[in-house]
């Protein structure tokens, strides 16, 4: 399996590149960005399997990274199995948040492959960089050329079908690179129809509609700075989610920046970034295409968020580090409207986000010091100040009288790790500590239903901070024609915010059982593990394998939701001249440390095998790659522990890509 972690050395890369005597100040710009897009190029969006994925498919390759699935499409993503509200998710160090009370739009669902470059997964307190976390960060990196290629124009375009739910996609991109400004731009277009499990039946309410666009311009101002304007719009129409009761009628975001970056040919700051951002989110949820429904229910959502990012690197001798000043203000509103049959009459309306502000200023800094040829030291830190204001606080006092209109939080960070490399071997040893604040809907949500176990969920503005307590762990060997590695992690969370069951209080949806509101356990703890291999048999056939654990308790020991069990992935792949075909079998183990608690309930094994195969030619300029291939190869009927009320996955799926380069 591909992993999908940025290499580390990459930042380092770039400060090396600042740090060299530079003979021609004009080519400074171009040499730095140069090194970059040669990192970066290693790790395209896509997996060992299949070339055109989404983003959500090709996130769900890595070991860390696992997904809750209420659909075919807009997966919340879980870091180290860990729920959206504990990671930090950001476009280029931008923070975007979501419309959705639902978490139906998490910021995975606004960006398309075609204009991303890499994404950097961050565990633990180390992702602090971008903000608060305790489950670490994922930060998705958009494409930028480089000035001065010698080659002006680059583009590609990428096309094809998927069977099962006959989903059609077409993605293109194009960029322009010249001594003192370059352009990039993108655009996709995905529709998709509802598909059929392992056993034939279609499952309704699973088609999607997406498009997406990205427009990138950048001046090199002088030899040593260049500003950058960057756009991002995505749509989504008549997006269905078989697991809820409803569906997502319309959603759209605009995602805005403004950069300048100076680079310094002496003195120990190498390089100056400064970015301003805005993007706005809206999203629609209703049940019109539901007739069953005895109620039907519009939920509307807005977020709005301007901030800045801005950044500096630093390099003298074998200490380098990066430091970073992150501000932002964002604005989340949503409605609930209730309505009889007869939508004429309207019954029922609350604010299910009572229109709460967010400003959040940190500071943060990440070192790195070479002990020696053989050993290196990270360390850093964040602090950071939240504060939330509800307009509508009344919402809030229903449940908690007397509750401030207004909350101001502290959240510091620490993190450390120890590399150590000898002849073959590499280990590293790490810690961390950090807090996080309680999300919007943790702390202001207001009859937020969960169909998962039937609850409606009410915020809890005096929750406290989250505080997270970490050490991890890793070993590595390499040689010759083999590879493999361990890693460990281990979270004890103090405060951990779940929902229980409120004494006070009906539920207000009549699907509802009853209604929880958030609160804090005394602690939880959780446990991750992985180990990668991988073997060359011979120069054109390589095997890969992973297998991952995970381990989640609370402070009476039960079991915490949507914890990953055994899970496996062994893969071969075989390349002669121009042909290659690839093959894996990946599954779970049942999952028998579920929790009832929480609405779920037991999931057996699976095991799904994949096929595909894929052949690259060139004509004239042009390099082009075709490829055909099969999931889930032998139609098997299943459903994960991550599969929102136990939707079936889809079964057999043939699918075939083009892609043309220039």
């Amino acid at each position: 399996m591909k992993k999908l972690r940025i290499i580390c050395g990459l930042i380092f890369l770039g400060m090396s590149a600042n740090a060299q005597h530079i003979q021609n100040p004009n080519d400074s710009i171009h040499r730095i960005e140069a090194v970059k897009v040669i990192a970066e190029t290693k790790k395209k969006i896509e997996t060992d399997m299949k070339m055109a994925v989404s983003v959500d498919e090709f996130l769900a390759s890595s070991d860390n990274i696992s997904f809750i699935k209420r659909g075919a499409y807009a997966w919340e993503p879980l870091l180290n199995n860990m729920s959206t509200e504990r990671s930090t998710i950001t476009i280029d160090g931008m923070h975007v948040f979501g419309a959705c009370t639902d978490k139906m739009d998490p910021v995975t669902s606004y960006v398309e492959s075609n204009n991303l470059s890499a994404i950097d997964i961050t565990s633990g307190q180390e992702g602090s960089m971008h903000g608060a976390t305790v489950a670490g960060s994922i930060d998705m990196k958009r494409k930028s050329t480089p000035f001065g290629l010698d080659r002006k124009w680059r583009g590609g375009y990428q096309t094809g079908f998927e069977a099962n739910n006959k989903q059609f996609f077409n993605l293109g991109n194009l960029s322009y690179s010249g001594n003192k400004f370059v352009a990039d731009g993108s655009i996709a277009f995905r529709k998709a129809g509802n598909y059929y499990d392992g056993n034939n039946d279609e499952v309704n309410h699973s088609q999607y509609n997406k498009f997406n666009t990205s427009l990138g311009l950048a001046y090199k101002t002088s030899p040593l700075s260049s500003v950058r304007v960057d756009a991002i719009y995505d749509k989504a129409k008549d997006v269905g989610f078989p697991a809820l009761p409803m569906d997502l009628w319309l959603s759209r975001a605009i995602i805005t920046s403004a950069a300048y970056k100076q680079l310094f040919e002496e003195g120990i700051v190498r390089a100056w970034d400064t970015k301003l951002y805005f993007n706005a989110v809206e999203h629609y949820m209703d049940d019109t295409k539901r007739p069953e429904n005895l109620v039907h229910m519009d939920m509307p959502g807005w977020s709005t968020t301007y901030g800045m990012v801005s950044r500096a690197n630093l390099k003298r001798g074998d200490y380098s580090a990066e430091i970073q000043l992150n501000i932002y203000d964002n604005l989340s509103i949503a409605e609930m409207t209730m309505y009889p049959q007869d939508r004429s009459k309207k019954t029922m309306f609350a604010y299910s986000w009572p229109w709460v502000t967010t400003r959040f200023a940190g500071f943060s800094m990440n070192n790195a010091w070479d002990i020696s040829e053989m050993s290196r030291l990270n360390f850093g830190g964040s602090l950071g100040w939240n504060y939330n204001y509800s307009k509508y606080v009344e919402f809030n006092w229903i449940f908690y009288p007397g509750t401030p209109q207004e909350k101001n939080r502290i959240l510091p960070a620490l993190h450390a790790n120890y590399q150590l490399h000898i002849n073959q071997f590499d280990f590293s040893v790490g810690t961390g500590y950090g807090h996080r604040a309680p999300s919007v809907s943790e702390g202001y949500g207001y009859y937020i239903y969960n169909s998962f176990d039937r609850y409606d969920y009410i915020g809890n503005p005096n929750l406290k901070n989250e505080i997270s307590y970490e050490v991890n762990a890793s070993a590595g060997f390499k040689y010759e024609k083999m590879a493999i590695e361990a890693k460990v992690n281990y979270f004890h969370i103090q405060n951990y915010i779940v929902g229980r069951i409120l004494s006070l209080g009906s539920p207000m949806n009549y699907q509802s059982v009853g209604v929880k509101g958030y609160t804090s356990l005394e602690h939880a703890k959780l446990f991750n593990t992985t180990i990668n291999a991988k073997y060359d048999f011979l120069q054109h056939l390589h095997w890969k394998g992973m297998v991952t654990y995970a381990r989640a308790t609370d402070d009476k020991n039960g079991n915490l939701p949507f914890i990953r069990p055994l899970t496996y992935q062994t893969s071969l792949h075989f390349m002669h001249k121009k042909f290659s075909i690839q093959t894996s079998l990946h599954g779970d183990l049942a999952q028998t440390n579920y929790s009832p608690e929480y609405g779920e309930d037991h999931t057996p094994a699976y095991k799904i095998w994949n096929v595909a195969a894929d052949y690259s030619f060139s004509f004239r300029n042009y390099k082009a790659a075709l490829q055909i291939g099969a999931e889930n190869l032998f139609n098997e009927y299943y459903s994960t522990y991550a599969d929102w009320g136990n939707i079936p996955r889809m079964g057999r799926n043939v699918f075939t890509s083009l892609k043309i380069e220039f």
